[in-house]
């Protein structure tokens, strides 16, 4: 398992945000030097984790829960093969790239050491916006990429280090659950039963999740 490529966003104004100022970086461009990845603060003030990465609306993206964002090249090129066009790292505005990791299957709360000294834990999917469905110009994606649920993965700093592309992924800590990012996601999207499942997942949950599983089951118990 390896770092296949690491990807930073500059800001740049586009036509399909609702962002207030109508920029994103969510367009991630591949870079060769080592780069610093660091908790970046709660969201609503925090951005991105991944030193010089821009995350430009931060009332949805970024804070601390969702510091860094990961999606395997094998799910990558699984959507070439479904979309009929190339998708290069980055594309899906990830951070990380990866080789020989399964992301959206990762458990929650699930800890990789990349390099010597980073380690990031698992805390939930990516749920899609329309800033990423007219990023890819793809009609009707958001409903597409929900609908398959491969989602990749969103990850918190545990331990902040430099990190390159190349460096080889360790998991280094697996929980004694089931709840995997892509449960997670369907949990919060489409199957609003599996909520209460989640649970178990405990605080290594992003802090939003958690909130909206303890609220489904207080409703269920009235």
């Amino acid at each position: 398992m390896k770092l296949l490529s690491l990807n930073v966003g500059r800001p740049r104004p586009v036509p399909y945000t609702d962002q207030p100022e109508g920029v994103t970086g969510i367009d991630k461009q591949p870079v060769g030097r080592p780069v610093r990845v660091a908790a970046p603060g709660p969201k609503g003030v925090g951005a991105s984790g991944v030193a010089g990465d821009a995350v430009c609306d931060t009332r949805h993206h970024g804070g601390d829960d969702q510091a860094v964002y990961a999606y395997a090249r094998e799910d990558l090129d699984a959507w070439e093969r479904e979309l009929g066009r190339p998708l290069p790292s980055g594309c899906f505005g990830e951070n990380l790239t990866t080789e020989g990791l399964d992301v959206s299957g990762a458990l929650i709360g699930e800890r990789w050491r990349i390099g010597s000294g980073l380690v990031l834990e698992v805390t939930s999917g990516r749920i899609p916006c329309r800033t990423f469905q007219g990023h890819l110009g793809e009609r009707g994606w958001v409903k597409r990429f929900t609908r398959k649920g491969v989602t990749g993965a969103y990850l918190r700093v545990i331990e902040p280090g430099e990190i390159r592309a190349g460096d080889p992924i360790e998991i280094v800590h697996r929980p004694d659950h089931a709840v995997t990012a892509a449960l997670q996601f369907r949990a919060v999207t489409t199957e609003r039963d599996l909520l209460p499942g989640l649970l178990v997942a405990g605080d290594a949950l992003h802090a939003e999740t958690l909130a909206a599983a303890r609220k489904y089951m207080a409703a269920q118990a009235r």
